[in-house]
This record gives structure tokens, sequence and C-alpha cells, in this order.
């Protein structure tokens, strides 16, 4: 057999930020694969939307309202799990500001969510994916939702592209220390989604022809172009691909 099917059956997913956008739409498609899901978010009301379609699809939810930010309520939550196999660290946000202007509350605001909650997250669920027995054999998938905007520039972007490529080389150096228990680490990085997060960008026809620009393929990506590349590399199709990023950009940053 030359093709590896996706089938996440048996595995358990924790996604952060799983309540709306790029979050949501990763929790539902892993639960379209068979997988159990673990969701987080700041919002009950949002956990509740998506928790009711993944039962659809017969598989598990448990959700959590919870601040990634706060370490020890992150931390109860991953500790108290019997088992984690994926985690998507999905939560991120961005506050643009052109360089000079920065506020310095905003600056570590975006470090805290962006780099530190990610990094946090990241080894908390590695050390309870390491707990299960036979683990090297299982394997395991982490993935840090990165962006494009981690390899290129972009305006008023400057702390944001700061936080995404630290995530770059946080999971590099993840990928290489976990090899050996057989948990691989990638990133997923997209190109501008229409999500709640970027529609208030988009509203600017200007700032929406000037990025479309900037795409070869002239469009924007889809939620499901995103969540497809996540459970690729949450499943065992993947289990040679560590360390690295697949870019859903529309060809940016082949420019």
């Amino acid at each position: 057999m030359y093709f590896k099917k996706i089938n996440l059956k048996k595995k358990i997913a924790l996604v952060t930020g799983a309540g709306k956008g790029i979050g949501r739409a990763c929790a539902i498609a892993l639960s379209e694969a068979g997988a159990d899901l673990i969701i987080v978010s700041r919002t009950q009301k949002d956990l509740d939307g998506v928790s009711k379609i993944i039962k659809r699809f017969k598989s598990k939810c448990t959700s959590y309202v919870c601040d990634v930010t706060n370490y020890n309520q992150i931390k109860n939550i991953i500790n108290k799990q019997k088992k984690i196999d994926i985690l998507v660290n999905n939560a991120g946000t961005n506050i643009p500001e052109h360089f000079t202007k920065v506020q310095r509350k905003n600056m570590e605001y975006l470090v805290k969510v962006n780099t530190v909650a990610t990094f946090n997250i990241a080894q908390l669920c590695a050390l309870k994916m390491l707990e299960t027995k036979g683990r090297k054999k299982i394997g395991a998938s982490i993935i840090n939702m990165s962006s494009q905007m981690a390899h290129v520039g972009g305006p008023i972007r400057s702390v944001y592209n700061m936080t995404k490529a630290g995530l770059e080389g946080l999971t590099k150096g993840m990928a290489i220390d976990l090899a050996k228990s057989n948990i691989r680490v990638n990133t997923v990085c997209p190109t501008f989604v229409v999500t709640p997060m970027t529609k208030k960008f988009l509203k600017s026809k200007k700032f929406k022809n000037d990025t479309l620009k900037k795409i070869p393929m002239g469009k924007f990506a889809e939620l499901n172009d995103v969540a497809t590349a996540v459970t690729f590399l949450a499943s065992d199709s993947s289990k040679m691909i560590t360390g690295t990023s697949i870019l859903v950009d529309g060809g940016w940053t082949a420019i």
C-alpha cells in the first residue's frame, strides 16, 4: 500500500483558540477524521457551538473556558487529561502598529499570547504525551499555528512578525528534542484567511487589494485549506515530517 489514509480514530486532540476561525475549523476537521477533541477558548458560547458540530461526527468532545496566558489554569486542564496525542497550538492574536508607534503594553501582550503561552502549552502537552506507555511506537504530533509573516516582512506587523518567527525557531528546537520519542512538531503558516480576527482588516479596500497583489494565486485562503493541512500533519500520513512548515500562502513567500 503506497497511499496512507488520514485516520485519527482513537486519537485525542487538544485545540486552543477553538471557539472561532481557524481553531474552530481545525477542531471540526480533526473530528471528521475520527479524533476525540479537547477544545479550549475564552467563550463558553463559542465552545458549545463547536462541541455540537463535533458530536455530529460521533466524536467525544470536552470543552474548557480558559485564557491561555493563565499558566496555572492551562496546566490544570492539560494535567487532568488521561492522554493527549495531538496538539493544535492555535491561540494567538495581533495588534497592528507601525514599529515606531508600538505601545509597550501591546508588544508585551502579543509576546505573552503568541510566544510564552504557546511555549507553555507545547511543553505541558509534550510532558503529557510522554506519560503514555508505548509513545515511541504510536507517535504524536504538535502543530504550532504560525503565519507566512514568520517568513516575510509586513507593514505594521513588526511585533507579530517577531512572535511568529520565534515560533518557527521554537518548533525546530522542539522537533529535534522530541524526535526520539516519535513526537513530531511542525508549523502551519497561512496567508490571510477570512476569519473574525482578519475581517476587520479586510474591510479596507486598499488593504484587501494590496494584499491580494502579494498572493500569486490571487485569492485568500479558506478555513478548510488550513484545517486540511493541520489534519494531515496530525496523522500518520505525515509520519516522516517534523521540524518544518507547511505554507498555506498561495505562493506569497515564493515571490
